[in-house]
């Protein structure tokens, strides 16, 4: 048994470690508090730099950020649209972030993070940054980035819930509507996809909504892309291997008009682009075409089909041995970066049984009956950043005239009476012995 002394002895050893303990957190408080309270959620943009950024991305799970230059054009337009969309986003639950960097002033931390043109716009989820692409005004800057807190399935319990949550989606994401399934048959897609699509089931639903979207049966899983007004239907079967083909295909709509913003989407497909090159995409010949090319991307959904204009891009077309010159339409296949195929005989479309040929230059593409060809031009990725090219190449132009400028007014002036006479007499008295400073 333990005698007296012992146990107050131990009594008073727990006493000194628990006021010892008290003590050490009493000096840690301010410190620990000191990084929730460096950030404020009141709605305003973030100002970050080296010090704080690093703490910014680890206190909040879902920021915004936008690394801009003071002096660029499109930063100063962005502002005042991030200052408006800023509180709506921090009224979200969760809540996403705005926040700002200096890319001039603090260029170790914007190359840290892979800037290479301004803005460059990036949100972090969990500290995994993901570029973004989508639009830049304030109220559709909040939308596009809801997605990105949305659960990964939404459950609709109505037809005023499928309506609600179709129109609360916009535009510019792919719409996936289940019927008649179950959530934990898509949970796994729509939590590898969520960043580009929306996913939803319905629960409940009447055969007006039946009607509306155009399915006869359950289970179903529609797919609707607002924004090239395009739906399709898939029955099955709901194995995930096919339940992802599926999805995937829906993310590209079935003809995809090429420009800048619609590369983007094609970056992580791996299917080759069917790419018609016309005169004028706005002409009525094209849209004739369009309509026809559309057709057969709907039966050959392991291509991706996509057209452009010579009158829209014609930097981008003449990667491919087109000028002014060149038959148009012309039609080719492209892999997406330095290689491409024309087909033997059936390159061009003319502009009677549009159909058919268009049949024919695809038979001899999936027969082989191919010539391979190297683009003469920028690969896909440069061509999403050509606009950044351009830029970086005009200011080193303006550099280079002003530096010109610069040295033209250092030139000597010109000579006049007397002025050779003068400069004559300042170099030989410079070079005379006796004006030389001799050595101690």
């Amino acid at each position: 048994m333990a005698s007296p002394v012992l146990r107050i002895y131990s009594l008073s050893s727990i006493f000194q470690h628990q006021v010892l303990y008290l003590l050490l957190l009493l000096l840690l408080a301010p410190s620990i508090g000191a990084s929730g309270d460096q950030f404020k959620l009141d709605g305003k943009v973030l100002e970050l730099d080296d010090s704080n950024f690093d703490a910014a991305i680890s206190t909040f799970d879902y920021i915004f950020v936008d690394f801009y230059a003071p002096w660029c054009g499109h930063c100063k337009h962005l502002a005042p649209e991030l200052d408006k969309a800023a509180p709506i986003l921090a009224g979200l639950n969760p809540p996403i972030v705005i926040a700002k960097v200096d890319a001039e002033k603090y260029r170790k931390l914007a190359s840290k993070n892979g800037v290479d043109g301004y803005p460059t716009l990036k949100i972090f989820m969990h500290g995994v940054p993901t570029e973004y692409y989508g639009p830049r005004k304030a109220n559709l800057l909040a939308r596009y980035l809801t997605k990105f807190v949305a659960p990964d399935v939404s459950i609709l319990n109505s037809d005023s819930a499928v309506k609600e949550f179709v129109e609360a989606a916009g535009t510019d994401f792919p719409i996936f509507l289940g019927f008649g399934l179950n959530e934990s048959v898509i949970i796994n897609l729509s939590a590898k996809y969520k960043k580009k699509a929306w996913f939803s089931v319905a629960k409940g639903f009447s055969e007006d909504i039946m009607s509306l979207y155009d399915f006869d049966k359950v289970p179903a899983l529609v797919s609707i892309y607002p924004a090239y007004n395009e739906q399709s239907i898939f029955y099955g079967p709901f194995e995930e291997k096919f339940l992802e083909d599926y999805v995937k295909q829906s993310l590209v709509p079935l003809i995809l008009p090429i420009n800048q913003d619609s590369l983007k989407l094609l970056r992580d497909d791996q299917r080759k682009i069917v790419l018609t090159i016309m005169e004028d995409e706005m002409s009525e010949k094209s849209e004739r075409l369009i309509k026809v090319l559309k057709s057969a991307a709907s039966a050959n959904r392991d291509l991706v089909f996509g057209y452009v204009g010579f009158k829209q891009w014609d930097d981008f077309v003449e990667s491919f041995e087109v000028d002014k010159k060149t038959q148009l339409p012309k039609m080719v296949v492209w892999d997406g970066n330095e290689e491409y195929y024309i087909v033997n005989g059936s390159d061009s479309v003319e502009e009677t049984d549009m159909g058919n040929q268009v049949s024919k230059f695809l038979e001899g593409y999936r027969e082989g009956s191919v010539i391979q060809k190297h683009i003469s031009g920028p690969t896909l990725m440069s061509f999403i950043k050509s606009n950044i090219g351009v830029k970086i190449f005009l200011i080193f132009l303006f550099v280079l005239l002003v530096m010109i400028l610069i040295l033209s007014t250092m030139k000597d002036e010109p000579l006049t009476v007397g002025t050779r006479e003068q400069s004559e007499d300042k170099r030989s008295s410079i070079s005379s012995p006796g004006n030389t400073d001799k050595e101690d």
